[in-house]
């Protein structure tokens, strides 16, 4: 789960991460308001949606007065925010956050995220900051310090002073900054996080050091254990399909391609969208049933493909272990039975009753392409786009 960046703050502030001061403003005269309250000079709206790369959309403005203040917030409260993580469809802008200006003289990275090749979670920090650590990483590697935090032994002093000494910062700078890594991976174990990051992490010319930015997520199978954590979900912020997705406990992330995809577990759905690429196809979503997926399940999950415009073909990939093939098969006939099915339809079944699951298909009456392997399943779907 995603949260905002001015949620991610107040979070930072119970752990004594200094940030801007601040309000959330949802309307033109709020943000007004609070640049009044700022002290009516410098300060900072920010679009507040779940993706980077706001400012180079236009979702960040630097104004010098409570009337800029007030003309940025119309700008961009409401407005349709596209952005290199929104994808071409853009988010709307809801509400915005108004910071102070800041005099910064030194602007760094500093996250944590897992590293699944060793099961441990790494401190990541850069000099670069104000950049994406992806670009730092494949254009100026050298400028990434890390330290992997054995979960066996834990973290200690030792892991900030790494991450502090290779950053190369003045010495009144070492005790402050190692306060905030240790506050970071306070944070990331506390509230079960798979990512958390400042970006950008700055200095200012008198000295002070505080989060700009702030981006956190946390893992979904943890948030039973955090009520507090579960009432920041914006709903708006996730596309319509995967909501009605979540209702009937189906894995469904919406994608930007033609192909809707119906796989049950997440390797074979990987693989299967990878196979549509190589053809020349694009995936319009990742849609795992699951592996115990029943006929109501495997029916909502063919309604929500059909409900995203963009699907050209579906390709229906099952391999049945403990999601049988007739119980898939039962649920692709009952489906279609309810809805209108205008786009040509791949289907690919293998193993548990395989055979009976092929028979409830072949007497159902649907106008379908069956395909016996890997291989001819994506190219019978690139033929149908």
């Amino acid at each position: 789960m995603k949260i905002h960046e001015f949620q991610a703050k107040d979070i930072f502030k119970r752990y004594d991460i200094a940030v801007p001061e601040g309000e959330v403003a949802a309307t033109p005269e709020q943000v007004r308001e609070i640049a009044e309250r700022l002290g009516g000079g410098t300060v900072v709206v920010k679009a507040q949606i779940h993706a980077g790369g706001r400012g180079k959309g236009g979702g960040v403005k630097v104004v010098h007065s409570p009337e800029e203040a007030y003309e940025a917030g119309k700008a961009i409260l409401g407005m349709n925010l596209v952005t290199h993580q929104t994808g071409p469809e853009g988010q709307t802008v809801r509400r915005v956050l108004v910071e102070q200006g800041l005099a910064i003289a030194k602007e760094l990275y500093i996250g944590i995220v897992v590293d699944r090749a060793t099961a441990c979670p790494v401190i990541m920090a850069s000099s670069a900051g104000g950049m994406d650590i992806e670009e730092v990483a494949a254009q100026s590697p050298e400028l990434i310090v890390k330290a992997a935090v054995d979960p066996a032994i834990g973290f200690s002093a030792m892991h900030a002073r790494k991450i502090v000494f290779g950053l190369g910062l003045d010495k009144e700078l070492i005790k402050p900054v190692s306060r905030v890594v240790t506050g970071l991976y306070t944070i990331f174990t506390e509230k079960n996080c798979s990512l958390i990051e400042i970006n950008p992490f700055v200095i200012t010319e008198d000295k002070r050091c505080l989060a700009l930015d702030g981006k956190i997520n946390f893992d979904d199978d943890a948030l039973y254990k955090h009520p507090d954590i579960k009432e920041l979900y914006d709903p708006h912020e996730q596309a319509p399909e995967e909501l009605e997705a979540s209702k009937h406990k189906l894995n469904y992330i919406k994608l930007d391609g033609n192909v809707g995809c119906m796989v049950n577990g997440a390797g074979l759905a990987m693989a299967t969208m990878d196979i549509v690429k190589l053809v020349g196809a694009e995936p319009a979503n990742f849609l795992d049933v699951g592996g115990g997926a029943s006929v109501e399940q495997v029916e909502n999950a063919f309604r929500i493909l059909l409900s995203d415009q963009k699907v050209k073909a579906i390709l229906i990939n099952i391999f049945g272990g403990i999601l049988r093939c007739d119980r898939v098969a039962s649920g692709i006939v009952e489906a279609a039975k309810k809805v209108d099915l205008n786009v040509p339809m791949v289907i690919r079944l293998e193993g548990t009753n395989v055979e009976e699951g092929r028979r409830i298909l072949h007497g159902s009456g649907l106008s379908f392409e069956v395909a016996t392997t890997f291989d001819d399943a994506a190219n019978k779907i690139a033929q149908c786009v």
